[in-house]
């Protein structure tokens, strides 16, 4: 089974690029000829192009709750949550690419798509660094991701 795991974000608004920094971390940690590790500055029908002919699909990306704190890391199915980068105003959601994409016949797709979800506290200032509270939730994210690839 060929895996792909997906950090999305954009490296220059603060907290949105936490899913690049897991998969800088990563790259260190995961020597797996059947996993793919790579990362994407884009959302919606763009990630379509990057996981197809995968079967599994891990994203590692930031997300927005307003019931929980910033640092938290989550696990879900792509539907369960919108993720911070996944659409944008110009392009519909990744959920809803992949829809349309399973209704023109794409039998490319992958089967599984999960996502790792770190909460994050700020995305809107320009800036390279992570707060503190979503740095010290790499390790966290790193250990769900590879605890996931022991399942798929």
């Amino acid at each position: 089974m060929k895996t792909l795991v997906l950090g999305v974000g954009n490296p220059i608004l603060q907290d949105d690029g936490v899913g690049l920094h897991v998969i800088d971390e990563l790259r260190r940690q995961l020597h797996d000829s059947n996993v793919v590790i790579d990362t994407a500055f884009t959302g919606g029908l763009n990630l379509l192009d990057l996981i197809r002919g995968y079967d599994n699909v891990i994203m590692v990306d930031a997300i927005k709750q307003e019931d929980s704190r910033a640092g938290e890391v989550k696990r879900f199915v792509l539907n369960d949550q919108p993720t911070v980068h996944s659409s944008n105003p110009h392009d519909v959601s990744l959920s809803q690419a992949l829809h349309l994409a399973q209704q023109l016949g794409d039998l490319s797709l992958p089967k599984n798509i999960v996502v790792i979800g770190i909460v994050v506290k700020n995305t809107l200032d320009f800036g390279e660094s992570l707060s503190n509270e979503v740095q010290r939730a790499i390790p966290t994210a790193v250990h769900m991701v590879l605890s996931e690839l022991k399942n798929t």
